[in-house]
């Protein structure tokens, strides 16, 4: 599947994901995140962006208990308990948080 976003044809896998990390920037993750029914928020754009870095240093997208381990050493413990990251991101916020990262899909994850 390919869509076009401000001009870039990011291209994703069946499941929504995209297939090139290169192809991400906040443009695309506005238009994942429409997809999704999700309004992204300053919360959305501070994990999204904690999530990149994460990705950036293990080469990996992580499963939730790793996500917010990592989370709490960045941000407010606040805005990283499990409940706060299903509020933003839905059931499954670590695979959901990948996704419109720009991420693959955790190994965890179903």
């Amino acid at each position: 599947m390919t869509v076009s976003v401000a001009g870039k044809r990011p291209k994703l896998d069946p499941e929504g994901y995209l297939c090139q990390l290169t192809d991400w920037s906040p443009e695309v993750a506005q238009w994942l995140a429409e997809q999704e029914g999700i309004k992204l928020s300053d919360d959305h754009w501070a994990i999204l962006y904690r999530l990149r870095d994460f990705y950036h240093t293990f080469e990996l997208a992580p499963a939730m208990r790793p996500l917010t381990r990592y989370l709490r050493q960045h941000l407010p413990a606040e805005k990283t308990t499990s409940i706060h990251l299903m509020q933003l991101f839905g059931s499954s916020p670590a695979k959901m948080a990948a996704k419109l990262a720009g991420l693959p899909k955790p190994d965890n994850c179903l």
